[in-house]
């Protein structure tokens, strides 16, 4: 429960302060700028109804943001294109908004539900996927900025330092009892996966893929493969080599990779997905 919740934290952490500003923002309109004749109640208490509508946008916007994340990356090895989703999770997010502002109107803050104040109930609820569409366009904006003045940093590609391309130096897998071992270049290996006690290796030789497995624990390959930036963990069972990746698929919020030259999909968790669009 504890790891669900802390992956669900690590997805909506870099909106927070977006969802925080524009629930103030929303918070703050409402209140001074009064839209909803909300008379009946004293000040303190009149606070607190508005203070529950600027809360109703911050829950919505996490909510929201949890099932679409801002981006999705398609592409290949050789072009790579991060696009904002479509317009539903904005339509989305303005529905879900209209209808509790409605219901909280009519039900909390005793307001007569009419064509008007529906009017300016859409209007106030058009603010959230605005400001997050926005927000989305600039960030694609930056990493396209990044990405051109940057380009020796592509995914996929050597690095222009030869110094500092790992990819082609020889790496040893051992088992834990030291009586096995598979020694490979860094560049060849596809990814590893755990299989109960033993981990499963996936290189390539001869233009062919080929698996061994070794016991040991993907924890300690990991710690293993840390001075190798090209390895990225993608679940609590998989580590892959970013230079076979091909794409990140998206299909029912179910993400996973597609690798050059391998049928298999490889699963990606919502704990490692933004880690894994960030090196792509």
């Amino acid at each position: 429960m504890n790891t669900s919740i802390h992956q669900w934290l690590q997805l909506i952490k870099p909106d927070m302060k977006i969802f925080l500003w524009v629930s103030l923002g929303i918070f703050l309109f409402i209140l001074f700028f009064q839209p909803f004749t909300l008379e009946q109640f004293d000040f303190n208490n009149r606070l607190l109804v508005v203070a529950g509508m600027g809360a109703i946008v911050f829950l919505l916007m996490m909510l929201t943001r949890s099932f679409f994340p801002y981006t999705e990356t398609s592409g290949t090895k050789h072009g790579h294109s991060r696009t904002v989703p479509g317009l539903y999770s904005s339509l989305i997010l303005l529905a879900l908004g209209s209808v509790a502002f409605a219901f909280y109107l009519r039900y909390v803050g005793h307001v007569e539900i009419t064509f008007f104040v529906m009017f300016k109930v859409i209007f106030i609820c058009l603010v959230p996927p605005v400001t997050l569409r926005l927000c989305d366009m600039f960030r694609e904006l930056r990493h396209d900025n990044f990405s051109l003045r940057n380009p020796d940093n592509q995914p996929g590609e050597t690095a222009s330092n030869p110094q500092d391309d790992l990819s082609h130096k020889p790496i040893t897998f051992t088992s834990d009892n030291s009586t096995d071992n598979l020694s490979l270049i860094t560049g060849d290996v596809i990814f590893i996966k755990s299989a109960d006690n033993y981990v499963e290796i996936a290189y390539k030789t001869d233009g062919q893929i080929r698996k061994q497995l070794l016991r040991n624990t993907l924890k300690k390959i990991e710690e293993q493969l840390k001075p190798y930036p090209d390895f990225i963990r993608c679940h609590r069972i998989c580590i892959v080599n970013l230079k076979h990746i091909s794409r990140l698929e998206n299909k029912n919020q179910t993400y996973s990779l597609i690798l050059s030259g391998y049928d298999e999909k490889i699963p990606v968790s919502r704990q490692y997905l933004l880690k894994v669009k960030e090196s792509l």
